[in-house]
């Protein structure tokens, strides 16, 4: 049965795959019919993720320019086109008071969630997007719309990624689509136990987000200069 998305045959890169919202949305593409490649640091769980999905994956950190650039040359060789780029890789550090950030730290979340996915997107539009077009979805957060405690880095460097896709979305077009996708606070990782009490509240899931994340991916869907 043909999905409803339209991507059958498409393929996708997606980073911070190995768990949470990234391995939920790679899960969904393929599910849709894309075929996948995979980014994450833990070389082990690329490696399950990518064999799961039937897809390739790259362990490295999306830090490393040198890693957009072999992930991208992965994607395009092992799967012969790279249709969609989904940028979900994120630092949430520096935790805490932006009067006890660090440089250092500061300069990590900004290169993590900001430089990375632009660095990727560039490769990605040089290998194939430029000339076939494409589609580009940023994880974001709610988070960047207004303030919170202790995560001001985080929200500062979110609201950047927010941005850029706006940018990016009136500088690519008509050729290649950018939107984000802005979701509350889900189970993935350290922040397990603030997300428990807030999840209680509001109920956020990486299933309706991936879900969002493929109407936005689809052939049909808009061009977008903001979030959802």
């Amino acid at each position: 049965m043909t999905s409803r998305y339209g991507l059958e045959g498409r393929a996708a890169i997606v980073t911070g795959a190995s768990r949470g919202i990234g391995r939920a949305v790679a899960e969904a593409l393929a599910g849709a019919g894309a075929r996948v490649c995979v980014s994450a640091r833990d070389p082990d769980a690329v490696r399950r993720v990518a064999g799961e999905l039937g897809g390739v994956g790259l362990a490295g950190s999306v830090a490393d320019p040198a890693h957009l650039r072999e992930l991208t040359e992965l994607g395009l060789s092992a799967l012969g086109r790279i249709d969609i780029v989904v940028n979900n890789a994120a630092a949430n550090q520096p935790y805490g008071p932006l009067m006890d950030a660090a440089p250092d730290r500061w300069r990590e979340a900004f290169t993590v969630n900001v430089e990375a996915p632009l660095r990727l997107v560039q490769c990605a539009w040089r290998a194939w997007m430029r000339e076939h077009g494409g589609a580009v979805v940023n994880i974001c957060t709610e988070g960047a719309a207004h303030v919170g405690p202790n995560v001001g880095a985080y929200g500062t460097s979110k609201a950047a990624l927010l941005h850029l896709a706006q940018q990016l979305a009136g500088e690519l077009a008509p050729k290649v689509r950018v939107n984000s996708v802005s979701p509350g606070l889900v189970r993935a990782g350290p922040l397990d136990a603030l997300a428990d009490r807030l999840i209680a509240r509001a109920q956020p899931s990486n299933e309706r987000t991936d879900d969002t994340a493929l109407l936005l991916l689809r052939s049909t869907a808009v061009r977008g200069r903001g979030a959802v």
